[in-house]
């Protein structure tokens, strides 16, 4: 293992190898950071954490009332999670995830909000896919209450609407799945969507076949690897009263 660079956990999964690895870059300062690879595709960074924390804060800002169930859709290094349970209003929170492995990295707490996550009675994690929960009306997000109803529904797993980490997932974005998913959501429910891309007028004009109001945010940070600024998107969705 180099002072610089360690491969923490590698192992097989559905989607192929999926790694965590952690690594310093001297010019920015001294800091882990921690990464996630599927075969030789970077999946995620530890360095840009900004949309996912904008899709937990911008989601919950449109959501309304006390007491909320939330559901996060991909775990991933726990950014979206974490961010979500700074909301004290929220009195559940389940996070699915379809590989074992990267819920095991969080419950072995090898990366660093697994700890945070463990920690906070009100998160749960549930194995399975979002995809095939979302739209599964027999069972539903929450195994142990297929008639749950919640307030917000939070994904972040595609890198887009139009680009897949599975190709199986591009079924999810059609009216009447996603009509299904939203028949999990309270009225005035709350659905939101990270995207690595700037918001697409297809993707909006989709989901408003759906849901009553659709607004499209660009998050922008800082990349050091540009020495300048990028941007992602979060759509936030809400459903009739």
């Amino acid at each position: 293992m180099s002072l610089l660079f360690e491969e923490i956990d590698s192992q097989a999964s559905p989607l192929g190898e999926i790694s965590l690895r952690r690594r310093r870059i001297p010019a920015l300062g001294d800091r882990d950071i921690y990464e996630v690879k599927l075969g030789d595709e970077f999946l995620m960074s530890s360095m840009f954490v900004e949309a996912e924390e904008a899709l937990s804060t911008l989601g919950l800002a449109a959501v309304q009332g006390e007491d909320l169930r939330v559901v996060v859709g991909g775990l991933g290094l726990g950014y979206t999670a974490v961010a979500a349970l700074k909301d004290q209003r929220i009195s559940e929170l389940l996070v699915i995830e379809a590989l074992e492995t990267v819920i095991g990295w969080h419950k072995d707490e090898l990366v660093p909000l697994g700890k945070i996550l463990n920690a906070d009675a009100r998160s749960r994690y549930v194995h399975g896919s979002f995809f095939d929960l979302a739209t599964a009306m027999e069972t539903g997000f929450d195994p142990d209450s297929a008639e749950k109803k919640f307030d917000a529904i939070l994904l972040d797993i595609d890198h887009s609407p139009t680009e897949y980490l599975n190709e199986s997932n591009a079924g999810f974005y059609t009216t009447e799945n996603l009509a299904r998913m939203a028949e999990q959501l309270k009225p005035q429910g709350v659905f939101a969507m990270w995207s690595q891309n700037l918001p697409e007028e297809s993707f909006e004009a989709l989901l408003s076949t759906v849901f009553a109001t659709v607004k499209s945010h660009v998050v922008s940070f800082y990349n050091p690897f540009l020495s300048g600024e990028s941007t992602n998107s979060v759509y936030v969705c809400t459903k009739e009263a």
